[in-house]
C-alpha cells in the first residue's frame, strides 16, 4: 500500500514539474508558456511518467513492443520488415545482426538484430524544422530473442516526438503521423509473420 502511494506521489510530482506547476526548477516563464504546448503533450508526458514510476525503467517508458509469435524466426521477421517497409513508404537504410549466443540462459538475450528505416522526404522537412529531430533518425526496430524462445520487436513510441512540444504545422503533423503509423504497423505485422 505504501509503495502504491509513493509511486502515485512520484508520478504526480513528475507531471506537475513537467506541466510547469513546480516553479523551483522551471520558473514562471515555463508556467506561462505551458499553455502553448500541443494538446497531446501533457497526456503523453503523464503516460510516460506513469510507466517510469511503475517499472523504474525510462527506456521502457519510451518504447512500444510486440511479442513475436511462436514459430516465427529472426529471418522470417527480417523478410517481413524488408517487404513491409516498401508498403509503408519507408526506406530500409540499415540492418545489423548484432549477435547470437546459442547457449543463452532462459532470461538472457540469445539473438539481437536491428533495422533502420526512414522516409527521406519527411526526414528533410523535420531536419529543416529542427536539427534535433535528427536524434530520432533513422527510425529503428529491434529484434530481441531470449534463451527461453520468447522474442520481441521494440520500437520508439513516437507520441512525444510528435505531440511533446508546440503543435506541429499541419503538413508536418500529417507526415509525422504517417511515419508513426509505419513504425507501429511494420513491427506489429512482422511479429505475426505478415507480408
Amino acid at each position: 500500500m505504501i509503495k502504491k502511494v509513493l509511486s502515485a506521489a512520484f508520478a504526480l510530482a513528475m507531471v506537475l514539474t513537467i506541466s510547469g506547476c513546480s516553479t523551483m526548477h522551471m520558473g514562471w516563464t515555463a508556467v506561462t508558456k505551458a499553455h502553448t504546448l500541443d494538446d497531446g503533450a501533457m497526456p503523453a508526458y503523464d503516460a510516460m511518467f506513469t510507466k517510469v514510476a511503475e517499472y523504474g525503467d525510462p527506456a521502457r517508458a519510451m518504447m512500444k513492443e510486440w511479442k513475436v509469435q511462436d514459430g516465427i524466426s529472426g529471418d522470417d521477421v527480417k523478410e517481413s520488415i524488408t517487404v513491409l517497409a516498401d508498403e509503408y513508404n519507408m526506406r530500409l537504410t540499415g540492418y545489423v545482426k548484432m549477435y547470437t549466443k546459442e547457449d543463452a540462459k532462459p532470461d538472457e538475450v540469445m539473438e539481437a538484430r536491428i533495422w533502420s528505416l526512414c522516409n527521406l522526404t519527411t526526414a528533410k522537412v523535420f531536419l529543416n524544422y529542427s536539427r534535433y529531430y535528427g536524434g530520432f533518425m533513422p527510425c529503428r526496430i529491434m529484434y530481441v530473442k531470449y534463451g527461453n524462445g520468447d522474442a520481441f520487436l521494440v520500437s520508439m513510441d513516437m507520441t512525444l516526438a510528435i505531440h511533446g512540444g508546440h503543435t506541429l504545422p499541419p503538413e508536418m503533423l500529417k507526415m509525422a503521423t504517417l511515419v508513426q503509423k509505419a513504425m507501429e504497423g511494420i513491427p506489429e505485422r512482422a511479429a505475426k509473420g505478415d507480408f
